[in-house]
């Protein structure tokens, strides 16, 4: 997946016949015991036809990356949508005007879940204090009840969510991490099945039917009124959303060749911090989850029209033995890109002794395995704390608005500062140190947990342990992809979302960990953030490799480097 021996298209446009020989082109050739990184690709040949890098990729990779924006508004729109309101029993009529702890004190409603029964509040004339001769309903022997309805405090810069639209309190507080849960249950669930479906019809087609459901779930949401069917919606716009998410990465990174697949994967990432300070800006501003739906809609219905303007992989029809397309697609980015092409240049699909694609073949030989099991455990980890961060924001203390926004924005440096470093120091180490310093700021922050003066030192180690989780963030799915070779690169990428799914059902319960103790979410977080970073050590570093093989060095070498 990195150039190798390449052929220049002036000097020599057709692939030579011994280097498709020597080329493994298909998950077959894992069967046989063959590393990915041995992978000299049908890539080279295509990018030095149409171009490594130039006007016609920037154009496509960036366009691909607004695809992340309605995305990420609708993983986190959950912060703002699910946020807790203070609530209490409903009041009678003739008691709308009571404080609301008056109120509490004369029904027994200490917990806000229950109140006396069968109590005739029109003996109680003063709106705001207790008759002198009023006697407790424990003197009356009166027995406690479930509240039948409740009220919600109005000026709490929360608004309408789903606490106060179905009065989820009480008994049905848990159905708020049921919800959410749903959303990402279509997300492990959709991980592996959009995998395959991407490689079997293509990532663009899976891309934009996904985009288009997305839209159309997005939108359903803002109308639904039925609890039980916006459940099934938020599981279906899950599904769709993943598929959406890594159909656009592994497309972005498949028009780009050589070091720039990296650069392109990194940079796709972009629009993420950006969408969290927006919706953080949208949610302040309706301040009601209907409203707040509505608007992370919308942009879906804009990217739709993309189909006329975004291409099918090169890559990917050139291993379907689609030549024609291929042809067509590398024509119109030579042009806009300025580069002539030579007169008869020659493409020659890949030999492929297997048309089936599937994730036991991720398992077919040591090296597959390897990268395999450990990706599955990073894809863990590294969702786990980064979205245990991101999703739990209302839980860790002040301005929920601020500190969303603060960790969208502290992920824009991140994400370049990754995409510099990673050009001179690689992958692999860059990667365990990410996940090693975040483990450390969540530490600090965990020491901090329960001093109400130290509230901005634990925000501050938040934000340190978000910059360095996020870098990490970038690197995993390039890193990931680079791994793996073409004809399996979206089965891969989707069994490791697969992983990232069941971490990313376990973080709308994390906040539960700090009513056990205070210091348990932070301690987690820590915990797991270390081993990933432990874990990170037993793959290859593809830097090595690629400078390697970019010397033509022998096929020794290459398995020397790919055992660093």
């Amino acid at each position: 997946m990195h150039d190798s021996a390449k052929q220049s298209p002036t000097t020599s446009p057709t692939i030579p016949p011994k280097q498709q020989a020597a080329t493994p082109q298909s998950p077959a050739a894992a069967v046989s015991g063959l590393d990915p990184a041995d992978d000299e690709d049908e890539t080279d040949v295509i990018g030095d036809l149409m171009g490594h890098y130039g006007k016609w990729q920037l154009l496509m990779t960036v366009l691909l990356s607004l695809f992340q924006v309605p995305n990420t508004f609708h993983i986190s729109s959950s912060i703002y949508q699910a946020a807790n309101k203070d609530f209490w029993c409903q009041r009678p009529a003739q008691f709308q005007h009571m404080p609301v702890a008056t109120w509490r004190n004369l029904s027994g409603s200490v917990d806000n879940c229950r109140r006396w029964e069968g109590i005739d509040w029109s003996q109680v004339s003063n709106e705001t204090t207790l008759p002198l001769d009023w006697k407790t309903p424990a003197e009356m022997d009166k027995k406690l009840v479930a509240c039948e309805k409740w009220e919600y405090e109005t000026n709490d810069n929360v608004g309408n969510t789903w606490t106060s639209q179905w009065d989820l309190v009480c008994e049905k507080e848990h159905l708020k991490n049921v919800a959410e849960m749903f959303f990402l249950l279509g997300v492990a669930t959709g991980g592996i099945i959009s995998g395959y479906l991407s490689d079997k019809f293509g990532r663009k087609t899976m891309l934009f039917i996904s985009a288009v459901l997305q839209t159309i779930f997005g939108l359903w949401l803002y109308i639904c009124s039925s609890f039980e069917l916006y459940l099934t919606l938020r599981a279906l716009l899950g599904l769709v959303s993943v598929s959406v998410t890594y159909s656009g990465l592994i497309l972005a990174i498949e028009y780009v060749d050589g070091k720039w697949r990296t650069i392109a994967g990194m940079y796709n990432l972009f629009p993420l911090p950006i969408s969290y300070m927006i919706i953080s800006g949208l949610a302040y501003l309706t301040q009601d989850y209907q409203r707040l739906q509505l608007c992370i809609g919308i942009p879906g219905i804009f990217l739709c029209f993309l189909w006329f303007v975004v291409p099918e992989s090169p890559r990917w029809l050139l291993v379907k033995g689609r030549i024609d397309e291929v042809r067509r697609i590398i024509e119109a980015a030579a042009k806009f890109n300025g580069r002539q092409l030579p007169a008869d240049y020659q493409l020659t699909p890949p030999t492929q002794e297997s048309s089936t694609q599937d994730v036991t073949y991720l398992f077919r030989s040591s090296y597959l395995r390897r990268i395999s099991i450990c990706f599955f455990c990073i894809w863990f980890t590294m969702n786990l704390v980064y979205y245990g961060i991101i999703l739990n924001m209302s839980s860790f203390g002040g301005n929920v608005y601020l500190n969303s926004a603060l960790a969208g924005l502290v992920e824009i440096p991140a994400i370049a500062v990754a995409m510099y470093i990673i050009t001179k120091v690689g992958k692999k180490w860059l990667f365990c140190a990410t996940l090693i310093c975040a483990g450390v700021a969540c530490c600090c922050a965990a020491i901090t947990e329960g001093h109400a003066d130290l509230l901005w030192l634990k925000i501050t180690f938040l934000m340190m342990g978000k910059f360095t989780i996020s870098a990490g963030n970038t690197i995993m799915p390039v890193y990931t992809a680079e791994l793996y070779p073409t004809p399996i690169r979206n089965v891969g990428v989707g069994a490791c979302n697969v992983a990232a799914g069941l971490a990313l059902i376990l973080t709308p319960y994390l906040s539960l960990l700090n009513k056990i103790e205070g210091h348990l979410l932070m301690t987690l977080l820590t915990a797991w953030s270390i081993f990933g970073g432990f874990v990170v050590l037993f793959l290859p570093e593809t830097a090595v490799r690629q400078k390697t093989d970019n010397q033509g060095g022998s096929s020794a070498n290459a398995s020397a480097a790919k055992q660093v």
